[in-house]
């Protein structure tokens, strides 16, 4: 299991929709979304085996989030890593929104 020597930074990616966590300059994660409208739905989160136990994912997303309230849009958890964790961080309830059959028609014709 690799060890960080510098702290992890995220990054959001825009052209390839998602935000990556970078670990020494590598990319150790990520979380993909897609945007509809005011909403960011986040469908696919991963952190790869050799950074794994590290609470990479947590951050991750943690700061995947705030950067969503920060940018006025809501959350979309059709992830069920990031549905998980907004259940234990009620902060981000405020911005969260339900994912319903709309949505998940939507994202699969976007994903093709």
């Amino acid at each position: 299991m690799s060890q960080p020597s510098a702290a992890p930074t995220v990054e959001r990616n825009a052209v390839k929709n998602r935000y990556e966590i970078l670990v020494d300059g590598e990319r150790a994660g990520l979380t993909a979304y897609r945007d509809r409208g005011d909403q960011r739905v986040f469908y696919h989160t991963e952190v790869d085996e050799a950074f794994a136990g590290q609470g990479l994912a947590s951050r991750l997303v943690q700061e995947a989030l705030t950067d969503v309230r920060e940018s006025g849009k809501r959350i979309v958890p059709v992830c069920p890593y990031v549905a998980k964790f907004l259940n234990k961080h009620e902060e981000f309830a405020d911005i969260t929104d339900p994912v319903t059959p709309d949505v998940l028609r939507w994202l699969d014709t976007e994903l093709g």
